[in-house]
């Protein structure tokens, strides 16, 4: 049993190797975490996205530009590519399918690629359209897959007006259909003003959203069913 204080360093490196885009610094405590037998869910959650949040953070306030940001996510990449390895799927109570992407002419997916694989360790059904997703793409794949929740990201102001376009046209296709937007310059304001039903500040907030969102969905249909 890990004792706490080692945990908090453990924790604390991973986080602070991202932001200083170390990826040897990065494999190294990831390694060490897993030998140590630290949960890895927790390594990535509490450890590695901290990190890129801060990341995101120092970005907004042009502290970091577009460089600084890719070789932080080649940091955090090789972290994850180790610590995915040893996740232990868990049952949230609740499953489903997702369709999730970043809206046409934005290519920053570092979020997206989070929150999918906090999808994924949820036992979720997760289909991944990846990044600069046009809006027909958006329409076909879900006329096709019929998902349970569509997510969709942006990470700059002139992109995210995409997703208001998406989210008529999704709605047009099904009034039902459930969207969460999330990224760095959407609001929750926004996200209810362009008709989203669902919205996170940051990527380690959507899975709880996006669980009260689906259940509270259920929850509705099963009462029209018994009324």
């Amino acid at each position: 049993m890990l004792c706490s204080q080692k945990e908090k360093e453990l924790l604390n490196r991973l986080r602070e190797a991202v932001i200083s885009f170390d990826e040897e610094a990065v494999v190294e405590t990831a390694k060490e975490c897993i030998e140590v037998g630290m949960d890895a869910t927790r390594a990535i959650f509490e450890g590695l996205v901290p990190g890129i949040e801060e990341v995101g953070r120092l970005y907004e306030e042009e502290i970091y530009f577009i460089p600084e940001m890719l070789l932080c996510a080649d940091a955090l990449y090789r972290g994850l590519a180790l610590l995915r390895e040893h996740v232990v799927k868990k049952d949230v109570g609740v499953r489903g399918r997702v369709l999730i992407g970043v809206v046409e002419g934005d290519i920053h997916d570092i979020g997206k690629n989070i929150v999918k694989m906090m999808f994924e360790v949820s036992s979720f059904e997760v289909y991944d359209l990846g990044r600069d997703v046009p809006l027909e793409t958006f329409i076909r794949e879900y006329r096709r897959l019929k998902p349970d929740l569509v997510c969709l990201s942006a990470m700059m102001t002139t992109t995210m007006l995409k997703m208001k376009s998406v989210i008529a046209r999704l709605k047009e296709e099904n009034p039902q259909v459930r969207i969460m937007v999330g990224g760095a310059p959407v609001t929750e304001h926004v996200a209810a003003r362009w008709g989203a039903d669902g919205y996170a500040p940051n990527a380690s907030r959507v899975l709880k959203a996006a669980i009260d969102l689906l259940v509270a969905v259920r929850n509705h249909l099963a009462g029209c069913t018994a009324g």
